[in-house]
């Protein structure tokens, strides 16, 4: 009988190393599929909490949130496109940065439906590789539909409040668990690999924490 992990994978849409963090960690589950039984959910967590449904210019944000210039925005993009390619995520010109809310919302119901891996990589896909606005009611019902999910009941959702204080309620829990950043991948409600990892990195601890369990 093959060891159980249950893998969250606390992140934002709007988190580049989010996208480069699954990425890796979708290849070191492929590695591990045959000796280890997972499970992959998704929890939510917002870098931009109060950014208005008109979102911000990307240099403008980043030099008033991080006191970055627009050389030093240059340099780290440069860097996320270095990593994303490593682990073939491919990272498009980002000019804008969005609030994430309504996506985190729709991801809630996706896991709900079974969909949810589907619905957040293409999410991730659609803001860092397309430059499209992941928290825009329309372009989350054509997600939603491209992944399987009924596009009537994901404009329902969007329209409402629906899944509001779920979404909510998970991100108060991981602030309250102290987390200030991500991407954080937990195993078992025990187990925290913080930041964005090699597959390699993300395989021999998930062998490990498995060996353990067993």
């Amino acid at each position: 009988m093959k060891p159980r992990l249950d893998i969250a994978f606390v992140s934002d849409i709007a988190c580049p190393w989010c996208a480069i963090g699954l990425a890796s960690l979708d290849k070191a589950l492929a590695r591990i599929d045959a000796d280890i039984e997972t499970t992959l959910r998704f929890e939510p967590f917002e870098l931009n909490p109060d950014m208005g449904e008109e979102g911000a210019e990307v240099a403008t944000y980043l030099a008033r949130k991080y006191g970055r210039t627009p050389e030093q925005v240059a340099q780290v993009q440069a860097r996320i496109r270095e990593h994303g390619a490593a682990v073939g995520f491919a990272f498009a010109p980002r000019t804008h940065v969005w609030n994430t809310f309504n996506a985190h919302r729709l991801l809630y119901w996706a896991g709900l439906e079974g969909r949810a891996p589907e619905l957040k990589r293409a999410l991730l896909r659609a803001y860092h590789g397309e430059g499209r606005n992941p928290g825009a009611k329309d372009v989350l019902m054509e997600l939603a539909g491209a992944v399987g999910l009924d596009a009537a009941r994901a404009k329902a959702i969007l329209e409402g409040d629906e899944f509001a204080s779920e979404v909510r309620d998970r991100e108060r829990f991981w602030q309250q668990a102290g987390v200030g950043g991500v991407p954080l991948v937990v195993v078992n409600d025990r187990h925290a690999i913080e930041g964005a990892q090699p597959p390699e990195a993300y395989e021999q601890a998930l062998r490990q924490i498995a060996a353990a369990v067993a």
